[in-house]
């Protein structure tokens, strides 16, 4: 039986991964959405049918147990599934000083945001390169382009994917295989209320949508390597490249501070 390529998106119960899975459909790819909650995830599926009249199928993982990546793999083969495109989006941050922060989460953290990437790469992308053809894409954060002070776990995760993907792309150069990495600014979706951080203070202009952030990725994958959506954004992530690092960290240390639920009291 010939293996039916799709799309896999982790993370696609809500926000980027979501709206991701919503502007990949659009291009007419099948689609297989992992997340830890089911419920949203047929829900979505449901929707992306009906409106795209693609085949959509549905694997709940919790990515934080270290043998999830290998049994998603597995899963996707017993159903004669052949991944195309990898979007590895899910991930969590976690805000706070780090000595007061429960050493449990901040691992989670790592094997969330780090190693299930990795490895899903890893497993998926050989096949795509035999293949000539597919795309890994990354999303990772404007936080990656220097530490961040109480959110310390979060912003280096991140740094590993855009240094990983800058990596991996040169090395999948001319084997037909896109390597994408995603770094969006201040975007609209449920991170900042489950990584604890307080918005309030974070003008409208500079927030994104997660549809405008899709909108960007999807254009951009096997024209560039690392993408910053939105004009203001990439000024940022300029100036933080530019920038001494302990000058970012001080600067992220006094706005941080002051936004992340510090979990010492």
């Amino acid at each position: 039986m010939t293996a039916r390529p799709v799309t896999l998106v982790t993370g696609a119960s809500s926000g980027i991964g979501a709206a991701l899975a919503r502007r990949i459909a659009v291009e007419g790819r099948d689609l297989v959405l992992t997340a830890r909650r089911r419920d949203r995830l047929e829900a979505l599926a449901r929707e992306i049918t009906d409106q795209h009249k693609v085949r959509v199928e549905v694997i709940a993982a919790d990515l934080a147990r270290p043998e999830a990546p290998r049994e998603l793999v597995a899963e996707l083969e017993h159903r004669g599934l052949e991944v195309e495109w990898l979007v590895n989006n899910a991930g969590f941050g976690t805000g706070g000083r780090f000595d007061r922060l429960p050493l449990a989460r901040e691992l989670e953290e790592i094997r969330v945001n780090v190693r299930a990437p990795v490895e899903l790469a890893g497993r998926l992308m050989p096949a795509m390169v035999r293949r000539g053809r597919g795309a890994v894409i990354t999303v990772a954060s404007i936080a990656g382009f220097g530490p961040m002070a109480y959110m310390a776990t979060y912003a280096a995760t991140k740094a590993f994917l855009v240094s990983w993907s800058e990596a991996v792309a040169t090395e999948a150069a001319g084997t037909g295989v896109a390597v994408l990495c995603v770094c969006p600014g201040f975007t609209r979706t449920e991170f900042q209320e489950r990584a604890g951080v307080d918005t309030s203070g974070i003008p409208p202009w500079l927030w994104m949508s997660a549809e405008e952030v899709a909108e960007e990725t999807v254009r951009a994958v096997g024209r560039q390597t690392v993408l910053v959506p939105g004009m203001l954004n990439w000024v940022a992530s300029a100036g933080m490249r530019l920038a001494p690092r302990s000058m970012i960290a001080r600067m992220t240390a006094s706005a941080n501070q002051r936004r992340t639920a510090d979990r010492s009291s």
